[in-house]
């Protein structure tokens, strides 16, 4: 376990005295998608060190602690975790960034292997692409790729794969990499109202809306909307509001090598439940038979020639009776310990594609997984929300003994690794603001 979250000069420091046997693994950012990422390494004895923005001002951490800063992330108090540390975010900084990585792994005295569990991260790995750090996914030109959402539609246009009706809006003073499909009045009229606006790329819409779509009631809402992006230099579509089928959605879960697609590793998830119910992030997943699901997504990586740990996004369509391929994240997401526990351990697979090691899948089980700190908060103030948990499922969970037995994982609650749980309990009641919720 990582003792403190130190500052990036402590960090340096304290690798300068480690011994590493294989290249460790470079988490970032350090929370609930990091935690599991790290859980999953560890398993096969990967060291983890943590990697993130600090959370407080460096010279001391709550404690009094020099060389550490404050960071209420879940992952380094983990035992999956052996070394944890700031470094500058890369969106504020990005040759900061790769100063701050390549000191580490200079430090470390041995190559690393980067995992980054957010867009950012990943993104800025590929992009800084630091010296001495190997990376177990695609460049970042194929993630841009991925991640557009004009190109991703294009693609499913191309292989026939279903997606809700999207138009490029021509309104704007962005460049996007299509030409535009119709004006503001032209999608109005054909998607009708209420409707959503995305950014072909969400990264600088976040940073300016504060989220990655924008659901607009009227005509004016949909021009002012359109025309903030625009001022913002940000290419937006308009896409219909999907009459989504609550409990259905599914994504799949994959690690694509180098070789392609058809070596892939992979498992269908079911969100089951989110939280809040209809909009919000999954907090019951389970694995899924939906074949389909895989042959469209694994198609839609294949041909954008996408290597790496992916979630490839579905919603049931009520009115077209189908699933829609809604997105596709290129990097770990907040359940990726679900995949792990099914049999499927895609941050191993990924690590021992560009290291000396090996790995190999003993085969797909039926597993559920659940944030319970998202799921009781449902079960305590939604009325219409039923528990889909059984009394074995709670003794399991209360005793521990899901560890050992059944097919119930968790997302940061585990008893043999107490320490997240409990940091958990600690940042959530008090006054202080974490910027992360995966």
């Amino acid at each position: 376990m990582a003792a403190r979250f130190r500052s990036t000069e402590g960090l340096i420091d304290a690798l300068a005295d480690a011994e590493f046997d294989r290249p460790p693994a470079l988490v970032s950012n350090a929370h609930i998608t990091g935690l599991g990422v790290a859980r999953a390494l560890d398993a096969h004895d990967v060291p983890v060190i943590a990697l993130d923005r600090a959370g407080g001002s460096v010279g001391g951490d709550a404690d009094g602690d020099a060389g550490s800063v404050t960071h209420d992330g879940l992952a380094p108090p983990s035992d999956a975790v052996d070394y944890a540390g700031a470094v500058t975010y890369p969106l504020d900084d990005l040759d900061g960034f790769r100063e701050d990585v390549e000191a580490i792994v200079d430090a470390a005295g041995t190559e690393a292997v980067a995992f980054g569990c957010m867009d950012e991260w990943a993104l800025s790995y590929a992009e800084a692409d630091p010296e001495g750090v190997r990376l177990p996914f695609a460049g970042s030109d194929t993630l841009d790729d991925v991640l557009n959402k004009s190109e991703l539609y294009a693609t499913c246009e191309a292989l026939g794969v279903p997606y809700p009706e999207t138009y490029r809006l021509a309104e704007t003073d962005a460049a996007g990499t299509r030409e535009a499909d119709a004006t503001v009045d032209e999608a109005a009229a054909e998607l009708g109202f209420p409707l959503v606006v995305k950014p072909e790329l969400k990264r600088d819409f976040e940073e300016a809306f504060g989220t990655n779509v924008i659901e607009v009631a009227d005509r004016e809402e949909f021009a002012d909307v359109v025309a903030a992006a625009s001022d913002a230099g940000i290419a937006v579509m308009a896409q219909k509001r999907v009459d989504i089928a609550t409990g259905k959605d599914h994504s799949l879960a994959s690690y694509v090598p180098p070789s392609g697609a058809d070596d892939a590793l992979a498992v269908v998830g079911n969100a089951a439940v989110r939280y809040p119910l209809n909009f919000g992030t999954s907090c019951l997943v389970e694995t899924a038979d939906e074949p389909a699901i895989e042959e469209r997504a694994l198609a839609v990586l294949d041909d954008a020639g996408y290597h790496g740990i992916s979630e490839a996004e579905f919603v049931y369509d009520e009115a077209r009776e189908e699933f829609l391929l809604l997105d596709v994240n290129t990097r770990p997401w907040k359940w990726i310990s679900m995949p792990v526990a099914a049999g499927a351990n895609l941050p191993m697979a990924a690590y021992a594609a560009v290291t000396g090691a090996t790995y190999e899948s003993d085969g797909i089980e039926p597993t559920r997984w659940v944030y319970l700190r998202d799921y009781l908060s449902l079960l305590a103030g939604d009325d219409a929300f039923w528990d889909q948990l059984s009394a074995a499922d709670w003794r399991r969970l209360v005793s521990g003994a899901f560890e050992r037995e059944g097919d119930l994982t968790t997302g940061v609650y585990r008893p043999s690794d107490p320490e997240p749980a409990a940091k958990l309990f600690e940042t959530e009641f008090v006054d202080r603001e974490y910027y992360c919720s995966c």
